[in-house]
């Protein structure tokens, strides 16, 4: 097992790459623990759960609504939750995205905590202290910053996932080597065949490589004044996309990844032979990395992304593996920039 500390202003947040689900009790306060989960992880973990009051969700986007948030308020209210209590996240993105804005928000923020189930959960969604539910199809755009306590990565849940979740964990994978490190790039070619069948050990060490990465951003920039807005990579694109279709969000991030790479290229940043090294790996992930959606709806929702201010958008691009760039686009240019899907 790995520990990873992020120090965040609140409080610091314990990361914990290969400890086993049997062991939670060791990391949980003596304080009552409402648990948050969805009926998918309850199949299969129910018998490791510790002792406490659970909320089950059903798996997947739909239950980040704002009226199903308010169902879970009134089940804490209802029983005796107060701010003595600690809020448990099993299971993926989803559920930890649920779990810590219902925690940030009920009386004013109680202590969490995550046992983290899926990829995409592991190396992005539970990493960091965004907290966010959707409005209207429109992702996390309701939110808090707020660090759980800790947050439990036990690799051998992993097997129970379907190859297209592990696909979705990938994207992000891909995505912090892109913007931290050629060598970790080469890594990730190189080991392409073992993480897709999670051989050991080296599908351990690439999850615990992609979160130190996040975590050195995280710990400089908590809440995405600056460096931070370089883990968007792919996102702001890839969101548009995935509200435009309902496509995982994987997926869609390693179509809005292409599309940021291809503007790299348009803008004289990046090469071609740098082009078609990126989106092959993405290929060899098993990710998509065009769409046949109309241009104007997806370019519509993007628009109306997080990160847009005013007549422009902070697109990420990059000048090579490994440098990033935020790049202020205004929405014509952009528009120019995306006009032609080839």
């Amino acid at each position: 097992m790995e520990s990873i500390e992020i120090k965040g202003k609140s409080r610091n947040s314990t990361l914990l790459i290969g400890e086993k689900f049997e062991n939670i009790g060791k990391y949980l306060p003596r304080k009552p623990i409402y648990i948050i989960t969805d009926s998918n992880i309850l199949k299969f973990y129910e018998k490791d759960f510790p002792n406490g009051k659970s909320y089950i969700i059903n798996p997947g986007e739909e239950s980040k609504k704002l009226s199903r948030i308010e169902d879970i308020y009134r089940w804490m209210l209802n029983n005796d939750a107060n701010r003595g209590c600690f809020v448990l996240g099993i299971g993926g993105g989803v559920v930890c995205d649920i779990a810590g804005f219902v925690a940030t928000t009920y009386l004013r923020g109680v202590e969490f905590g995550f046992v983290s189930t899926s990829l995409l959960s592991q190396v992005d969604a539970s990493v960091g202290g965004k907290n966010g539910v959707n409005l209207d199809g429109y992702k996390n755009i309701i939110g808090t910053f707020s660090q759980p306590r800790f947050v439990l990565c036990e690799t051998q849940m992993l097997r129970t996932l379907p190859r297209e979740e592990l696909s979705n964990g990938f994207a992000e994978m891909v995505k912090h080597a892109i913007i931290s490190s050629k060598k970790l790039f080469g890594e990730l070619e190189n080991d392409c065949k073992s993480l897709l069948s999670l051989t050991e050990p080296q599908a351990t060490w690439h999850i615990t490589e992609s979160v130190k990465v996040k975590a050195r951003i995280v710990e400089s920039d908590e809440r995405e004044s600056g460096l931070r807005k370089l883990l968007n990579f792919g996102h702001t694109w890839g969101h548009a996309v995935e509200k435009s279709t309902g496509m995982p969000h994987g997926k869609a991030v390693s179509i809005g990844m292409e599309m940021a790479c291809r503007l790299s290229m348009k803008k004289g940043f990046i090469s071609s032979d740098t082009y078609l090294r990126i989106t092959n790996l993405l290929k060899s992930f098993g990710l998509p990395i065009r769409t046949n959606l109309n241009f104007k709806t997806v370019f519509e929702a993007m628009l109306k992304d997080k990160k847009r201010n005013s007549n422009s958008i902070d697109f990420i691009l990059i000048k090579d593996i490994g440098s990033p760039v935020i790049e202020k686009i205004s929405i014509a240019e952009l528009q120019q920039l995306t006009l032609k899907n080839d």
